[in-house]
């Protein structure tokens, strides 16, 4: 009896768990590059559920002729060491981690990625910047 009563009670103890480890959950806006001009730059968002998982699109328009091309991916449960996100829109493949605030583009270890790329524009002198963007609520 007890075994079963345990076995009932296990799913809400890791859901409760889950629930105290994630840094935030909603819809955050996100920009780490800087893009160029051209077909126009993603605009890309993520979304921490309830139930933990983590999805992550983007909403991309064209500029010259006003498509809009979008996807949404799940990218499985939150994990504060690394995440992998695969559009397929564009077979584009990154890692990020977040927290309440931020979000860091790393590699698949969890370390972040540093680029001139990443440096921002404000400070045209700097180089090999660390790559990071402010989280915005929607």
């Amino acid at each position: 009896m007890k075994k079963i009563f345990f076995l009932l009670l296990l799913p809400g103890f890791v859901w409760s768990f889950a629930q105290s480890q994630l840094p935030f959950t909603g819809k955050r806006d996100f920009m780490i590059e800087e893009g160029m001009s051209g077909s126009g730059t993603p605009a890309y968002y993520l979304d921490v559920r309830k139930n933990g998982h983590v999805y992550f699109g983007f909403v991309q328009i064209n500029q010259a002729d006003g498509k809009e091309t979008t996807e949404e991916i799940d990218a499985g449960a939150y994990h504060p060491e690394v995440m992998k996100v695969h559009f397929k829109t564009y077979n584009e493949t990154f890692y990020v981690k977040f927290n309440k605030e931020k979000i860091y583009l790393t590699d698949s270890k969890g370390t972040i990625k540093k680029s001139d790329d990443c440096c921002p524009v404000s400070e045209m002198a700097e180089t090999n910047c660390p790559c990071a963007g402010k989280l915005y609520r929607r």
